[in-house]
């Protein structure tokens, strides 16, 4: 049953996320979104202040590839050393690769151009789907994933689904701030990580799943 949950689980999100980004795709080849994409770059922009751009440039920097290579350095080592799970080391660097891979390949297939709008940094690269978008959910709902059973009392859990989902936004309304991106660049990033690591944590659990019963049937026997 509990194997059952999780295909059925996985299966849901990866259609839903797969449903959302053609959505999301075929509405801006299509220019049925530069209504809704100009008027959310208006109203985040329209915030505008010195102490607001440095802010959103923190953030921009924390979805960048150098910090995410940290953070990924920093969790592989705490998993390793402090946890003892290897298996989870595995999880975590083909997502987070994956994801990376899986960006490159979108942005050469739908070749958008960044926003001319109003850029507070410079930016190269295509722009549909959002890298900083699809890292950040990328590693933070894996990491998310990956701690929330080693966290004992319900307000932890709690606390760390409220950071994740945070850094996973901040990340992506900076670069809707800081004009490098259109805020379907950043919806379509979430879709496309979120079938990407939907995926790998399917076949995770299915693997350790079947993992567990073959030892079981070893002691059995």
């Amino acid at each position: 049953m509990k194997l059952k949950s999780h295909l059925v689980l996985a299966f849901v999100i990866s259609l839903g996320s797969v449903i959302g980004f053609s959505l999301m795709s075929l509405w801006i080849s299509d220019q049925k979104i530069v209504g809704f994409d100009r008027a959310v770059i208006g109203f985040v922009q329209g915030k505008e202040s010195s102490s607001l751009t440095q802010m959103m440039k923190g953030f921009t920097f924390i979805g960048s590839a150098p910090f995410v290579v940290v953070v990924s350095l920093c969790l592989l080592y705490f998993l390793y050393k402090v946890l003892h799970h290897r298996m989870e080391l595995i999880l975590f660097v083909y997502a987070v690769i994956g994801s990376a891979i899986l960006n490159q390949l979108l942005k050469q297939f739908f070749h958008r151009v960044r926003p001319e709008l109003h850029r507070l940094i410079e930016a190269g690269g295509y722009s549909f789907p959002s890298g900083h978008a699809m890292n950040a959910f990328t590693v933070y709902a894996t990491i998310t994933f990956l701690l929330w059973r080693h966290i004992r009392y319900r307000w932890g859990r709690g606390l760390l689904i409220v950071i994740s989902t945070l850094m996973i936004m901040m990340i992506g309304i900076s670069r809707i701030y800081l004009g490098v991106h259109y805020p379907s660049d950043i919806i379509g990033g979430y879709f496309a990580s979120s079938f990407w690591v939907g995926t790998a944590i399917l076949f995770f659990q299915i693997y350790k799943e079947k993992r567990y019963n073959r030892k079981r049937h070893k002691k059995v026997a």
